[in-house]
């Protein structure tokens, strides 16, 4: 057990759990490639391990710039940073360890992958900063999880096509929403912070209805995506599945009661991605 402390340490900082919301979107992107190009699993190792990577470097920057802002926060007070448990120099190597492993899978994947990877580390390294000037912040990291898809299907291809935009643009809507409905229950706190988010800039009821809006967004671009790519008539079941789903996880949530806000959160959004991989893969694979 002692030996996999550091592990569950470093593990519960970086939210590994919450890999679920990318890792199956990135594969998603990684199927859809291989359905036309093909795919090797030494190829789905490596994407695996390019997200993983990038996430782990994302969130361990991500501690380390809001330490200061988490400690002031009762709800990230016990955070590892704050409270001691971790030491600001162990984030640091783990952030450039992350970060390395990021580039040595993008090197070990193909040349466009490569030239990427510094541009993907520059895009969730700065979502840390959004939060302290614009309340576009959700957006933001919208993006920076929307390069996972993105990034899977370059790492099959060696190309950009529109399929894996769309799926990009799906994620990014997908992201930004509930990131917003997260946000909520920071909202006083962030206001007398000075800190920048929609709900801040909105009020409760304008954040909720500019959820809705970047989820419904997010159910549009999954449709393109399925004439782009034609897929057929399982992958649109599960889009109509997912579209359940989202519209029961902005039922748990209201301006006056935002007790269920983690449940919407991890529960519904873990549904959401990892039933968007299996209609996909099941859709690839059942009807070609």
């Amino acid at each position: 057990m002692n030996r996999l402390s550091p592990v569950l340490l470093y593990g519960r900082m970086i939210k590994f759990s919450h890999s679920i919301f990318a890792l199956p979107f990135a594969l998603s992107g990684a199927a859809l490639a291989a359905a036309t190009h093909g795919i090797r699993p030494v190829q789905v190792a490596w994407i695996v391990v390019a997200m993983v990577a990038a996430r782990s470097a994302a969130m361990g920057f991500n501690r380390l710039v809001d330490r200061r802002i988490d400690a002031d926060n009762p709800r990230t007070a016990q955070r590892e940073l704050p409270t001691g448990a971790m030491s600001v120099l162990a984030v640091i190597l783990f952030v450039l360890l992350s970060a390395v492993a990021l580039v040595g899978a993008a090197w070990q994947l193909n040349r466009l992958c490569l030239l990427l990877s510094p541009v993907a580390l520059a895009v969730v390294f700065a979502y840390s900063y959004t939060k302290r000037f614009t309340w576009a912040s959700h957006l933001v990291l919208g993006l920076a999880l929307a390069l996972a898809p993105l990034g899977a299907w370059i790492a099959v291809t060696g190309r950009f096509d529109l399929p894996p935009i769309l799926l990009g643009l799906s994620v990014m809507s997908w992201v930004a929403g509930f990131d917003i409905l997260y946000s909520c229950q920071d909202h006083d706190f962030d206001r007398k912070a000075g800190l920048y988010s929609i709900p801040v800039r909105f009020g409760l009821v304008g954040a909720l209805r500019l959820a809705r809006v970047m989820h419904l967004l997010a159910v549009l671009f999954m449709v393109a995506l399925g004439f782009s790519a034609g897929l057929q008539a399982v992958y649109f079941i599960g889009v109509a599945a997912i579209t359940s789903l989202l519209v029961y996880e902005h039922r748990l949530v209201s301006p006056q009661d935002l007790t269920k806000v983690n449940t919407a959160f991890m529960t519904m959004n873990s549904l959401v991605s990892v039933a968007f991989f299996i209609f996909i893969l099941a859709d690839i694979l059942w009807l070609g």
